[in-house]
């Protein structure tokens, strides 16, 4: 046995360093397979979107929430809550600086004096304005009984012009965050479908809204009137369902998404239907608020 070994050992060492260097060769040529159960190291993976939202809102009686039976601020908590579950945000906080009656003026002057508002404007990642409806109210309700439609016309350039001035302050305190602005809508159609100048008027106020919306970068004017005028569903009013023995003419007739106690502002459905109008605009410029460093 020794003698074979001492006559063969060169062959078995050359053999053996063969095998080693094929191993070697293997080691180097095969790519090697992924662990199954992970290396035990955490990776983590930097989310390119925000995980919390600023959302300020301002504006007259639609912001405010008026007619939202919870109290909960209308449409503007429900927008919030939309958009933490559709993106998984840790969270939306918003801030609501809405205020009954305010017309566009009113609200301008809010903004420049009162510091938490100017604040959450500087903090906010979206902002939303409601604005425009008592600034029609007041033409209207300034001689009710001779009005026309050219009574509008001077009314909504001074109007136009208030609104230019208010983008300009918000965009004092902030340059970037997008800014959406609600037109208004017609309240009186159920009850007097007859005065059809009204409906011209508020198309025409909306119009003149819209067009200083879109002049001013990164703004976006949503549209409502055609959402709530006829009430939900565009039934053209709900007729009372209580029995009767009056003509249908004298039945009472509701729309759907207002308020029951006053018959202006929105319900509970009512601004349901706004805050999906919102969303839907948010969702479709997520890019302008979402992503880090669109602030």
């Amino acid at each position: 046995m020794k003698l074979f070994f001492k006559k063969n050992g060169a062959s078995v060492a050359l053999l053996i360093l063969t095998i080693i260097g094929v191993f070697l060769l293997l080691i180097v040529a095969v790519p090697k397979a992924k662990p199954i159960l992970g290396t035990g190291a955490k990776q983590t993976v930097k989310s390119e979107t925000k995980e919390v939202i600023r959302y300020t809102a301002i504006g007259d009686s639609l912001t405010e929430g008026i007619g939202d039976l919870t109290n909960s601020g209308g449409f503007v908590p429900l927008v919030a809550n939309d958009l933490q579950e559709q993106y998984h945000l840790n969270g939306v906080q918003t801030d609501n600086f809405g205020k009954n009656g305010d017309r566009s003026d009113q609200i301008l002057k809010r903004i420049k004096k009162n510091e938490d508002i100017q604040k959450g404007l500087a903090a906010a990642d979206l902002i939303t304005l409601t604005v425009g409806g008592n600034d029609l109210m007041k033409v209207i309700k300034g001689d009710v009984f001779r009005l026309t439609k050219d009574s509008f016309k001077k009314p909504l350039k001074s109007y136009q012009k208030e609104v230019e001035k208010l983008l300009t302050e918000i965009r004092k305190y902030n340059e970037e965050a997008p800014i959406y602005v609600l037109g208004i809508y017609n309240p009186f159609y159920l009850y007097f479908p007859d005065i059809t100048e009204m409906q011209e008027i508020v198309d025409t106020w909306n119009d003149g809204t819209k067009e200083v919306v879109t002049a001013e970068k990164n703004a976006y004017f949503i549209p409502i009137n055609d959402l709530l005028y006829k009430g939900a569903g565009d039934q053209v009013g709900i007729v009372s369902s209580e029995e009767t023995t009056t003509s249908s003419s004298e039945h009472d007739i509701k729309n759907n998404a207002l308020y029951e106690e006053d018959h202006f502002h929105p319900n509970n459905l009512g601004y349901q239907i706004m805050a999906s109008a919102v969303r839907e605009e948010m969702v479709k410029t997520q890019d302008k608020w979402l992503k880090k460093g669109s602030e």
